[in-house]
């Protein structure tokens, strides 16, 4: 026990209550509403999503690769200069190549692409275009071969 201001003894912990009495306030939404999930969780669904299309037509190559979200590029990503393969100064993704006993890697970058974006509908846009490219480099073909909704967005 630890002595409250007003020598008051208070168990170790958190409090249970506020200073005003009414205790801890529940969640502002159920778990099964949209807006109770956070934007890391709705950029994830809208990374699935984009994966999930592809599946029908390329489930056979995609199902050892794995896909990860980030939420930034790293540093050595980000160095401008005449090696460098992209005109984008800041990269949407990256693709990790299968290697030895490592599955291949198609990471995409959530804050890029979020700062990007007017509203959610262009954000799933976005992602989807970004899951595209990626594939596509990852199994050496254009995006347009890989989704053929590809080239009409761009």
């Amino acid at each position: 026990m630890s002595s409250a201001p007003g020598g008051k003894a208070r168990p170790n912990g958190p409090r249970r209550r506020d200073r005003h009495g009414r205790g801890m306030r529940g969640p502002l939404a159920p778990s099964h509403v949209p807006i109770a999930r956070s934007r890391s969780e709705r950029f994830d669904d809208f990374v699935l999503d984009a994966v999930d299309r592809l599946k029908p037509k390329w489930g056979g190559q995609l199902s050892s690769v794995e896909f990860a979200v980030e939420e930034v590029p790293p540093a050595d990503e980000l160095i401008d200069g005449p090696g460098r393969l992209s005109s984008d100064p800041i990269p949407f993704g990256r693709v990790q190549p299968a290697a030895g006993g490592s599955p291949a890697v198609v990471v995409v970058y959530r804050r890029p692409l979020e700062a990007r974006a007017r509203d959610r509908d262009t954000l799933g846009a976005l992602v989807h275009d970004v899951v595209v490219e990626q594939v596509a480099n990852l199994l050496g073909l254009s995006p347009e071969t890989v989704d053929p909704g590809y080239d009409e967005r761009h």
